[in-house]
């Protein structure tokens, strides 16, 4: 077990040098005594590891096999604070979650809560503010995950689609670093996960939720699966932190969500315009449509990343009812793939800023349209937050 002591008069790598590699930083300066503090952004072949007594490697960085030397803030935070730990993964749905559940448990307990990882709060830049009743929702990306060897006191997996497949190459790999947010838990843990997660051999005791059993929340979010969300917080509140039912339920109704997750952007000569930017797989596009009452127009397309598209594609030549806006690389194959370019309702657009003003055309008014791309940003965008971005701009101005 590596500990803050253990690094002291260490020579310690910091892999990596985006947000959790500066934070890695100030960490080693602000709570250890390292001998030497090194930052290298290379290949793992140009590492020469018998200069270094532990390297830090930051989520993005593809390593295939496992390294006893490489650790992660990840697995370092959960070496001492996994019993404080919630860890929420899944291929969606997981910021809104960690999320939702830090607004109700701070409302709903006595105890202080922190929201960190992948939300956006690099974990150990808390590491030295923890106290002993201090709960932690922990965002947990794949990256994060795979090559970690603890895993939290409560765990989460939301669901599993098809993602990251540029990444892992294989659904089989992509899970298996998932899978580690339960399989090295402990008897008197708790793992929550949803119906379409395999198996994982696990020492925690089991709660599976099907989206044919969740409550019928009241949400100020659009949106069946955020209700299914919204049954994980309400179990783990009042079963294992005992919170009281109604103000759980009041919380969860005030929860206003996320940007770029079926956010409402505003009226526009009586269209209703939603980015649900975060989409990056099949499966959201087709929820998104049936979360939003009067949908009419769907945004879809960016990177290509090879991922199937054929549910999407069934969906399309399905559901004539909607208008369908293809765009970028994705757009363009799902576009051209199985007679859809010849349906009336389906168009193809260069850009964005194509598809927004295409949409503001052939959308009747007290429809909404919405932008859920099924594909990543990259290539086009920096990353899903721009690209929403953009789409709020590019809907609200006057004139295009």
């Amino acid at each position: 077990m590596i500990t803050e002591r253990s690094l002291d008069k260490k020579r310690i790598l910091i892999w990596g040098y985006g947000r959790e590699g500066k934070s890695t930083e100030n960490f080693l300066g602000r709570v250890c005594k390292p001998q030497s503090v090194t930052v290298f952004e290379g290949k793992k072949e140009d590492i020469d590891e018998s200069e270094y007594d532990c390297i830090f490697k930051s989520p993005g960085i593809v390593m295939e096999e496992d390294d006893d030397i490489v650790t992660s803030q990840t697995e370092f935070f959960l070496q001492k604070y996994r019993d404080n730990v919630i860890g929420i993964t899944g291929t969606k749905g997981k910021s809104t979650t960690s999320t939702m559940l830090y607004t109700v448990l701070s409302k709903c307990t006595d105890r202080p809560v922190l929201l960190l990882g992948n939300i956006g709060q690099p974990c150990l830049d808390y590491y030295d503010a923890m106290t002993e009743d201090t709960i932690v929702v922990y965002e947990m990306s794949c990256h994060q995950l795979c090559h970690t060897k603890v895993s939290p006191h409560i765990a989460v997996f939301l669901n599993l689609f098809e993602e990251h497949l540029d990444y892992y190459h294989t659904m089989e790999k992509y899970f298996e670093a998932k899978s580690h947010v339960a399989v090295y838990q402990k008897s008197g843990d708790f793992f929550y996960h949803g119906d379409n997660v395999p198996k994982i051999d696990t020492l925690a005791k089991e709660i599976i939720i099907s989206k044919d059993d969740v409550n019928d929340y009241q949400l100020s979010i659009e949106g069946l699966h955020n209700k299914f969300n919204a049954e994980f917080v309400y179990r783990i509140a009042t079963d294992i932190y005992n919170c009281d039912s109604k103000k759980v339920l009041e919380a969860i109704a005030d929860f206003t969500g996320l940007s770029h997750r079926l956010e409402a952007v505003g009226e526009v000569d009586g269209v209703r315009f939603y980015d649900d930017s975060i989409s990056t797989i099949p499966e959201a596009a087709i929820s998104a449509l049936n979360s939003i009452s009067g949908a009419e127009t769907i945004l879809i397309g960016g990177m290509d990343r090879g991922i199937d598209y054929s549910k999407l594609i069934d969906f399309i030549k399905g559901h004539s009812e909607y208008k369908y806006i293809c765009m970028y690389a994705s757009g363009k194959r799902i576009y051209d793939s199985d007679k859809i370019a010849v349906m009336s309702n389906t168009y193809y657009v260069e850009n964005l800023q194509e598809a927004v003003k295409l949409s503001k055309e052939i959308t009747k008014k007290g429809a909404a349209v919405i932008l859920s791309p099924a594909a990543a940003s990259y290539g086009y965008f920096k990353n899903f937050e721009e690209r929403g971005d953009v789409f709020k701009a590019l809907v609200l101005q006057k004139s295009m």
